[in-house]
């Protein structure tokens, strides 16, 4: 996926059928965002090259093995975040992020809590996935991914060309497109209910 030197495009991206198909997957044309900042801060990089922005559950973990302890009241968040070790990878995420590894940097960008920061990282390592920075959810920040997340984008925007997301959340796609950026909709797992609800109403990951 060739990501150097991209020219920028307005506002919203280009759409997704324009881009370059690989292993059933159409991969988007170049595109560059607005700048901005959000409220994560970022570990520092010397790399300069553009960005590939992933989410983890339903985009390179499948959750639907946890996913009973929200389905039952109270939930239990405690047992869904400690069974996240346990999940699988999903191969169509995981080919996406290898293969965007080639030419960008890979920036990891997920709603779980920071408390859950050591089994996550553990986790990308034991799956083989490329090095890269992990922002994750202030523990006690119980907003909506879709606002979470566009703020860690637009940060990341004003010093780097951010060339795309890839996200399972329509709804945190569709925030992302909204305010400029490419996305890749994530729809290798099966869309639930109970983690969007997780994620846009509980603020939870």
């Amino acid at each position: 996926m060739g990501c150097e030197g991209f020219p920028a495009v307005p506002p919203g991206g280009p759409p997704l059928v324009t881009g370059r198909r690989r292993g059933g997957l159409r991969l988007p044309s170049p595109g560059r965002p607005g700048g901005g900042s959000a409220s994560y801060p970022g570990p520092v990089t010397q790399d300069n090259r553009p960005l590939a922005v992933f989410d983890l559950d339903n985009t390179l973990a499948a959750t639907a093995h946890r996913q009973h302890f929200l389905e039952r009241g109270p939930k239990d968040w405690r047992a869904f975040f400690a069974a996240a070790p346990d999940d699988p990878p999903l191969e169509e995420g995981v080919a996406l992020c290898r293969e965007a590894a080639g030419e960008c940097e890979v920036v990891y960008l997920t709603g779980r809590p920071e408390r859950c920061r050591r089994a996550t990282v553990d986790w990308l390592a034991e799956q083989g996935l490329p090095a890269g920075p992990v922002h994750m959810r202030r523990d006690r920040d119980f907003r909506p991914a879709r606002v979470t997340k566009v703020e860690v984008l637009r940060r990341l925007a004003a010093d780097r060309v951010v060339r795309m997301l890839v996200d399972d959340d329509a709804q945190v796609c569709d925030a992302a497109e909204a305010a400029g950026f490419t996305v890749v909709r994530a729809r290798w797992a099966a869309p639930s209910e109970v983690l969007r609800e997780a994620q846009e109403e509980e603020g939870r990951t």
